[in-house]
């Protein structure tokens, strides 16, 4: 029997990127809204590195954003907040009781929210590299560290 490969039609394209596993989008947002979104695996070591800062998510949550710098032009930041700002977008990620009783929050500003709007944020724990991945469809270059881009 032969198959399509063999009749000669192409097999399709691999994937841009591969698929991540649990993406978590925010609470009450879809994931067409394109807004941030987080997997299972960084909002755990979120929790546990708000739990080692003693920032608790009543208080406080992460801020993730955007500046200029880096060796492609612009370099992602993540640090703890107290709180959002005025004009910030809110992410409020996980049901209460999934990763202990009150959901994470992520605080995005204005001017970054324009180059990380469809973002996902991932952790990866390997033998060669422990942090935060930020797998943005608006990079259209980035450098080998991971945590420097273009737009």
């Amino acid at each position: 029997m032969a198959t399509l490969t063999q009749l000669g039609t192409p097999p399709p394209p691999p994937p841009e990127q591969p698929e991540l596993p649990d993406v978590r989008t925010a609470n009450g947002q879809t994931a067409e809204q394109k807004g941030i979104q987080v997997t299972g695996r960084a909002l755990k070591r979120i929790r546990i590195a708000m739990a080692k800062e003693n920032v608790t998510p009543e208080q406080g949550g992460l801020r993730v954003g955007v500046q200029g710098g880096g060796c492609s032009g612009l370099s992602y930041n993540i640090r703890f907040d107290t709180q959002p700002r005025e004009r910030d977008r809110v992410y409020e990620f996980g049901a209460p009781g999934e990763f202990g009783v009150v959901p994470i929050r992520v605080f995005v500003d204005p001017k970054s929210f324009i180059y990380l709007h469809g973002m996902v944020l991932d952790y990866e724990e390997t033998l060669m590299r422990q942090g935060f991945n930020f797998i943005n469809p608006n990079s259209t270059k980035s450098c080998g560290c991971g945590s420097s881009f273009s737009s």
